[in-house]
């Protein structure tokens, strides 16, 4: 597997910085927050995209993925959300990256039955947007579609090989869903796995990997015991939890603590 981290531990740095933080701790990616407070973002002009390839190629890092904030279960009008996820998609695709994360958001006002309706329109409205352009939408599982379960509700319905799954390992655990059971649902639609670590349910400060809760040595073995050889992608959030300890400064041990969690699932 590799390893890569996402820009929502770093908010707002450069990225040359953040690609120094790679190449010196040894991950082989970055997901990048495509929020406006980031230096890469839809509105973000071409010669600044272009730049930010070169820099990516020169030090041999790649683009895992763009992280956007698409609600595709969302109560309204379609054509907003799918103008936001266009353009996400057009950014993945000039910066070379595979994958869009999008978010379910459905509405406490909505049904299960009509959230469920709505992000399969949607994501299958934007799954030929995202053929042309060779990219696939992953669809989160977080708040109202937070398990593997809730997840294949929806795409196995949308049915298309663009739009695939992004298991977030907090969401699922704090669904009550075992990792086996995530892995079964999500399998034929699995795009990469976030990892993260927080105290409690009630306390989700991220913590150095390792140091908490989350069930990560299980959902190693669970992937590895599969032959999954994807993306394990260190989701800390930081920019939510400002008092958090600085992610630079633990990349090193993260790294190394993934690696023991590879080698003993071997």
């Amino acid at each position: 597997m590799k390893l890569a981290f996402s820009t929502l531990g770093v908010p707002g740095m450069p990225i040359g910085d953040v690609l120094r933080c790679a190449v010196d701790h040894g991950y082989h990616g970055v997901e990048l927050r495509a929020h406006p407070e980031e230096p890469l973002h839809p509105g973000t002009g071409a010669a600044e995209r272009a730049a930010a390839v070169a820099q990516f190629k020169e030090a041999g890092v790649e683009v895992l993925g763009v992280a956007g904030y698409v609600k595709v279960a969302a109560p309204g009008d379609d054509e907003p959300v799918l103008a936001e996820l266009r353009a996400l998609l057009e950014l993945a695709r000039d910066l070379g990256a595979p994958y869009v994360r999008v978010f379910p958001g459905g509405g406490t006002e909505q049904s299960e039955a009509e959230a469920d309706a709505t992000a399969e329109r949607r994501l299958g409205l934007g799954a030929e947007y995202a053929a042309d352009l060779g990219v696939r939408i992953l669809l989160e599982t977080h708040d109202s579609h937070r398990t593997g379960a809730a997840a294949t509700r929806v795409l196995g319905t949308v049915g298309h090989r663009q739009v695939g799954a992004l298991w977030d390992v907090m969401h699922t655990w704090l669904g009550g869903e075992q990792p086996l059971d995530t892995f079964a649902a999500l399998a034929p639609y699995l795009g990469y796995v976030q990892v993260k670590d927080i105290a409690s349910a009630e306390d989700r400060t991220p913590l150095a990997l390792g140091a908490g809760v989350l069930p990560l040595a299980e959902v190693v073995e669970v992937l590895s015991r599969e032959d999954w050889d994807g993306w394990l992608c260190w989701e800390y959030e930081k920019r939510w939890y400002p008092a958090a300890a600085e992610l630079p400064g633990q990349l090193a041990a993260g790294r190394e603590h993934l690696g023991r969690l590879l080698h003993d699932a071997a």
